[in-house]
């Protein structure tokens, strides 16, 4: 398999296994008009396997759903062919209009226009919670 190297762009690296079409859809990386390459169960050393998006252009992509479908990604900045920054993620505290309370009762079920907002309670355990009814996703 051959892949092209990125002159600038983005690798989305050490994503867990079989996560990498979730990132793709939630990202709605089918929309862009650029070179997009998913890479599934790559031989890693420290996971095992793992999966790799590969963007060709310079676009902005969230950090925070990265983050909260695959903790412990490296997100690496390629300018020039050269990775220019690396970004460690990790589980973030907040999410806003990434995951939709399920709870009927909730303000952002009965109201528009609200923000589902849920935030991390014990990273240890990975759980979120609705910021508004306590609810789990």
């Amino acid at each position: 398999m051959k892949v092209d190297s990125i002159v600038n762009g983005i690798v989305i690296d050490h994503i867990a296994a079989g996560k990498a079409m979730t990132l793709y859809r939630l990202l709605e990386l089918d929309k862009l008009d650029c070179p997009v390459a998913v890479i599934q169960n790559a031989p890693s050393e420290f996971m095992g396997k793992k999966d790799i998006i590969k963007i060709d252009s310079d676009v902005d992509v969230n950090l925070d759903v990265i983050g909260y479908v695959s903790p412990n990604v490296t997100v690496n900045i390629i300018r020039n062919e050269e990775i220019v920054e690396k970004k460690h993620l990790s589980l973030p505290r907040k999410l806003t209009n990434i995951i939709r309370c399920k709870n009927p009762r909730c303000i952002t079920t009965t109201e528009q226009g609200i923000d589902h907002i849920f935030m991390l309670r014990g990273e240890d355990r990975n759980e979120y919670r609705c910021y508004y009814c306590d609810a789990k996703p």
